[in-house]
Order: C-alpha cells, then sequence, then structure tokens
C-alpha cells in the first residue's frame, strides 16, 4: 500500500471517528433539552377523581416536593419530580464526554495528517530546489 493510499484511508477513519462524536454530541443536546423540557413547562394531569388539573413546571414551582405534595393532595408534585430530570442530565453527561473525546480525537488526527502531508510536499519541493542547482553546474 502505498503512502497516500493509506493516508486518504488513515483521514477516512478520523472522519468516521469525528462524526461519531458529532452524533454523540447531538445525543447530548436532545436529553438536556428532554431535561429542559421537564422542568420548564407546565402539563396537566389527571386526578383520581378524573378530572384534569393543570400544574406549573417544575422548576418555576413553589409548591413541596412529591412526597409532601401527594400527602397534601397535590397530584402535581408526583408527577414530574426533580429524579427524573436529574437522571436524564446524568444520562447526558457521560454521551457529552465521550462525543467530546471522539470529536476531538477525529479533528486533531485529520489536521496532524494534512499538516504531514504539506510537511512532506514541502520537503520535495526543497529536494527538487536543491538538486537542480547541482544538474545545472558545469562539468569540468
Amino acid at each position: 500500500m502505498r503512502s497516500q493510499d493509506y493516508d486518504l484511508e488513515f483521514r477516512e477513519r478520523a472522519a468516521r471517528i469525528r462524526d461519531w462524536g458529532t452524533i454523540l454530541l447531538v445525543v447530548a443536546g436532545l436529553l438536556w433539552g428532554w431535561c429542559a423540557v421537564l422542568l420548564m413547562t407546565e402539563y396537566t394531569i389527571e386526578t383520581r377523581t378524573g378530572f384534569e388539573k393543570e400544574c406549573a413546571a417544575r422548576l418555576f414551582t413553589d409548591r413541596g416536593t412529591a412526597n409532601e405534595g401527594v400527602y397534601a393532595g397535590d397530584y402535581c408534585a408526583d408527577e414530574r419530580d426533580w429524579p427524573e430530570a436529574l437522571a436524564v442530565l446524568g444520562l447526558s453527561i457521560p454521551v457529552a464526554l465521550v462525543g467530546t473525546a471522539l470529536f476531538t480525537t477525529g479533528s486533531v488526527t485529520r489536521r496532524m495528517s494534512s499538516h504531514a502531508q504539506a510537511m512532506r510536499e514541502l520537503d520535495r519541493i526543497a529536494e527538487r530546489r536543491e538538486k537542480k542547482p547541482e544538474s545545472e553546474q558545469p562539468q569540468g
């Protein structure tokens, strides 16, 4: 295998690694969005009697937690509680870390490969310039 073929294959692998990193970062972003929806949007629930009740967003309410709310007859507190939102947020952290690592690795690898190719080209140009004056010198 020639070095140019190997280099192109190397860059393709680096691009795939970077693409996987991008996909994982998008997944982490979706998880953050889901967490934001859970915490910042109002919602409705159905009570035991069959009526629907409007509930304030979890982040913007000053009512009690799920444990206190159920005893006081507040069904909203039991529907969306902090552990679910924090679990989604916690799941997004390793996904984001792995995505960042893969994206960075792929980008740097590809960039270094381009740099190495440029250095090889500069070396070839320098070698041609060094050889050219020797061949133009008169033989005596």
